[in-house]
């Protein structure tokens, strides 16, 4: 295998793992909150949902709570997710919004480049 077959297959995989722990992070996140939130309801502290009073919103992105390595998968993932904001900007779903995005970059990062890493390899 060419060894620049080798750094794009590489770089494949890292930018998709990247990708991957940022949507199983923000997963984690939405539904610790929504289990925090779900609990308050229960024990009297917080009103429901469209019960007359507005609930409390959750925080996006776990608020200042985030730890440096959190952080640093979140920020590259949002660098490697940039190009395809785009196609999202105007859903106002953070579920959405990630989900595409995470099949965006998986099929561009993933399939995408290892197509052209196995199209160099064939090649050389």
């Amino acid at each position: 295998m060419s060894s620049l077959a080798r750094v794009i297959k590489l770089a494949s995989l890292a930018l998709c793992l990247v990708v991957v722990a940022s949507f199983a992070l923000f997963v984690i996140n939405r539904t610790s909150d929504a289990s925090a939130h779900q609990q308050q309801v229960v024990n009297g502290e917080t009103a429901p949902s469209g019960a007359g009073e507005p609930s409390r919103p959750i925080a996006p992105d776990n608020g200042g709570r985030k730890g440096s390595a959190r952080r640093t998968i979140d920020e590259v993932a949002e660098a490697v997710e940039s190009p395809f904001a785009a196609l999202t900007e105007g859903s106002s779903s953070e579920w959405v919004i990630h989900s595409v995005q995470l099949a965006i970059a998986l099929v561009v990062y993933g399939f995408g480049l290892g197509y052209v890493a196995r199209t160099i390899r064939v090649r050389t």
